[in-house]
C-alpha cells in the first residue's frame, strides 16, 4: 500500500477507532500529507514507485520509508523554521502512524521507534487578571441589557467560557438540554468522546438564561428548521468556533495586550483563577477534562510566576 492510501486508512482508523478529536486527526493528515510531499519532491533514497493507482505520478510505498526519510523529512521541516512544538507533533504523527502500520503488517519493522524530535518549549498561558476578566465581563453585561439576541448569546458564551472553563469545541456542541440552570451545571462532551459535568456559577446561570428566554428564540426563528443547539448564529444554525474565536478575541486581546487571543486563554485564565482561590489541583483536573495531572500543573506555575512577580514589585528586600 503507499503511503497516502495508507494515510487515509489510518485516519479512519484515529476517526472511528480510537476516537480522536477532528482537529488531532485533521493535524496529524496534514503531516503524513506533508511526509508523502516530502520524499515524493526529494526522490529521497529511490523509494519512489514508478505507476501509481492513479496512472502516472509517482507514490511512496509505506515499506520504502526508513529513519533516514523520516529524519530527513524533519530536517527539511526545521530549515523551513517549523515551531518545535510542530516538530514534535509531527514526530508524533509518524511514530503513530507506522505503529499502526506494523500491527495492520503493511510494514515488517516500526521505522520511527527511534525517531527524536525536539522537546516541545512549555511557556506559561497567557491569562487576564481577575480585576479584568470582572470590567470585560460587567461591560458585556451591560451590552447585552438592551436586549439584542447577538449581544445576550455573547455575554452568555464569555461567563460560560470562563465560568466553566470549557473549551470552544465543548461549548459548541452544547445543546439545550445539556444545561442544568438550578444546579448551575453543564455536560460537555470532551476529547476522545468523554463525557464530563462541570459546574458554572450564579453570573453564567445568570447570561444564559437571558440569553435562552431573550435572545435565543429570536436566533431560532431564522432557521428554516428547528435546531437542539445551545448557541445559535446570526441565521439560526448552531454556532460554529470560528465564530468564537472571533468574539473572544475582539474582547479580550485588549485586555491582555496579545493579538492571537483564543477561547483557549479563558480557559487558562479560569484555571489560574481556581487555583488563586485555593482550589484543589485533582479538583481542576477534572473540570477541565484533562487526561493528566502534568497538564493541570502549568497553572501552578502561573500562578507562583505571578506571586514572585507581585513580591519583586512589593517587597523593599526583593
Amino acid at each position: 500500500m503507499d503511503l497516502r492510501a495508507a494515510t487515509e486508512a489510518f485516519t479512519d482508523h484515529l476517526t472511528q477507532v480510537r476516537r480522536l478529536s477532528p482537529a488531532t486527526v485533521r493535524a496529524y493528515r496534514s503531516d503524513l500529507r506533508d511526509l508523502a510531499d516530502s520524499v515524493e519532491s526529494g526522490g529521497a533514497v529511490g523509494v519512489l514507485d514508478s505507476g501509481s493507482e492513479s496512472g502516472g505520478s509517482a507514490r511512496v510505498p509505506v515499506g520504502a520509508i526508513d529513519l533516514e526519510v523520516l529524519r530527513d523529512w524533519l530536517w527539511r521541516a526545521t530549515q523551513r523554521g517549523d515551531a518545535r512544538s510542530t516538530l514534535a507533533r509531527r514526530a508524533a504523527a509518524a511514530r503513530s502512524f507506522f505503529s499502526w502500520a506494523q500491527e495492520q503488517q503493511l510494514i515488517a519493522h516500526d521505522p520511527s521507534v527511534r525517531l527524536i524530535a525536539p522537546k516541545r518549549g512549555r511557556t506559561l498561558p497567557t491569562v487576564a487578571s481577575q480585576d479584568a476578566m470582572t470590567a470585560l465581563l460587567d461591560r458585556q453585561r451591560d451590552a447585552a441589557s438592551g436586549g439584542d439576541p447577538i449581544a445576550l448569546r455573547d455575554h452568555a458564551i464569555l461567563e460560560l467560557l470562563y465560568g466553566a472553563g470549557i473549551r470552544v469545541s465543548e461549548l459548541c456542541g452544547l445543546d439545550i438540554d445539556d444545561l442544568d440552570l438550578d444546579r448551575g451545571t453543564a455536560r460537555v462532551l470532551g476529547k476522545g468522546a468523554k463525557e464530563r459535568v462541570v459546574p458554572f456559577g450564579a453570573p453564567a446561570r445568570d447570561a444564559i438564561g437571558a440569553y435562552r428566554t431573550r435572545g435565543r428564540p429570536a436566533l431560532a426563528s431564522r432557521a428554516a428548521a428547528g435546531t437542539p443547539a445551545l448557541f445559535l448564529g446570526s441565521r439560526g444554525a448552531r454556532l460554529g468556533p470560528r465564530a468564537v474565536y472571533g468574539l473572544v478575541a475582539e474582547v479580550l486581546a485588549p485586555v491582555v495586550g496579545a493579538e492571537t487571543i483564543g477561547p483557549h486563554a479563558l480557559r487558562h485564565t479560569a484555571a489560574t483563577h481556581l487555583l488563586d482561590g485555593g482550589a484543589d489541583l485533582r479538583a481542576v483536573q477534572e473540570i477541565l477534562g484533562h487526561a493528566s495531572l502534568g497538564t493541570t500543573q502549568i497553572y501552578t506555575h502561573v500562578s507562583s510566576e505571578r506571586l514572585a512577580a507581585t513580591y519583586r514589585l512589593a517587597h523593599p528586600r526583593a
